[in-house]
């Protein structure tokens, strides 16, 4: 078996991951692939068709470089069945909060908890293509990319339309106490997922990228709970807001990305 070594400069987040794992589900020869985030690198274990395997990952336009190619001995990989149980725990904490997140938001009328639910169900999405996907062709994949790139738009642009009527118009004030008490509780439950994912000490994309989602969910959490002590100190909607457009403007962001990759 060869162990082959790619440079991806541009793999920045798990929507490159993902396009990676569909560009080369094709190779039968394929037994692993391995990602290395934080090094921008993957290792392809595969068993032949070298030359046609670089020429997918380079037809990507990725920036990616083949950066060495050795005989290895087979090695054991991680379990997928363990990988995709970690999986279903983030969505399924993800979903729940998403649920609670927006309810709450709407009720208590805080832009911050609404823009923060729709981040959660923007995560639920990367994790859902993942899992419900699997099997699929590569066409199937990238128009349920595509379908979550655009209605995570469509939601985030209604949120900052939102935020704009109340700024230039309704001065509802949203509940502080509501939005530090339920952001406190998203960031308990992101932290615990955060601590059951470094425990599992995986190496693979997936994993790593739910790693990476949360950590940034567990900031999110923060601003929100910051945003609900400002409310209460200065007597004023304002922070709410702010909070809401930031992580509205993330969540787009997140939504052109994947948009970008489907059409690859």
């Amino acid at each position: 078996m060869k162990k082959t070594e790619y440079h991806i400069e541009k793999m920045d987040c798990p929507s490159e991951q993902n396009l990676i794992r569909m560009k080369l589900e094709g190779f039968n020869e394929i037994r692993h692939i391995d990602f290395d985030i934080s090094q921008r690198r993957i290792f392809v274990y595969h068993t032949g068709k070298l030359a046609e395997i670089t020429s997918s990952i380079l037809h990507l336009k990725l920036g990616g470089k083949m950066i060495a190619s050795e005989e290895v001995e087979s090695p054991q990989f991680e379990e997928e069945n363990k990988q995709r149980s970690l999986l279903w725990i983030v969505l399924i904490i993800n979903l729940s909060f998403f649920l609670l997140e927006i309810i709450f938001g709407l009720f208590s009328h805080s832009m911050g908890l609404v823009a923060d639910s729709l981040d959660m169900l923007a995560d639920s999405f990367v994790y859902g293509i993942s899992l419900i996907a699997v099997g699929g062709t590569l066409v199937l994949k990238k128009r349920i990319s595509k379908l979550a790139g655009l209605f995570q738009i469509v939601l985030a642009l209604l949120g900052i339309t939102e935020v704009i009527r109340r700024f230039i118009g309704i001065k509802a004030m949203p509940e502080f106490l509501t939005m530090i008490a339920i952001s406190a509780m998203a960031l308990a439950a992101n932290t615990t997922c955060l601590y059951i994912l470094q425990k599992s000490k995986s190496r693979e994309a997936h994993i790593q990228a739910s790693m990476i989602f949360t950590s940034n969910d567990v900031i999110i959490n923060m601003g929100v709970i910051i945003a609900g002590i400002l409310v209460h100190l200065f007597n004023t909607g304002i922070p709410d807001l702010i909070a809401g457009v930031i992580v509205f403007t993330l969540v787009i962001q997140g939504a052109l990305r994947i948009l970008k990759l489907s059409n690859k």
